[in-house]
């Protein structure tokens, strides 16, 4: 049996289940440049948003925008690590892939960054101009 005959392998825990989901998760994120754009924002996020005290709506909004990009970011790094492994040469359909992957971040962070000028904005005005 190998490592990828899932349909003969006996049921995982939830504990490896969860050690593969955090091992995933480290290995995404290693090597990434775009995480740390990413963490820095979210970080950022989080900070101004103590601090202009917002409201459960307001956080419930930029902690689902945030992690939506992170979760697509996770993927297209996961279709990044796959590529190389199904073919070492130029492919078209590869490249495609890989675009429309980084596209799918780049559509989340512009939604994500709307979502914040709609939650921030006004907290900014009311507290500099009263």
């Amino acid at each position: 049996m190998t490592e990828w005959d899932r349909a003969n392998r006996p049921p995982r825990t939830w504990r490896a289940k969860f050690s593969d989901a955090f091992i995933g998760v480290a290995w995404g994120v290693a090597g990434q440049s775009s995480f740390v754009v990413h963490g820095a924002a979210c970080i950022a996020v989080v900070l101004a948003g103590l601090w202009l005290g917002l409201e459960p709506w307001q956080w419930t909004a930029v902690l689902l925008v945030s992690g939506l990009v992170v979760c697509l970011e996770l993927i297209n790094s996961a279709i990044e690590a796959l590529a190389p492994a199904v073919t070492q040469k130029y492919d078209p359909q590869i490249d495609r892939c890989l675009k429309i992957a980084s596209g799918a971040v780049l559509v989340a962070a512009g939604v994500a960054v709307l979502v914040g000028l709609i939650v921030f904005l006004p907290l900014l005005r009311a507290k500099f101009f009263g």
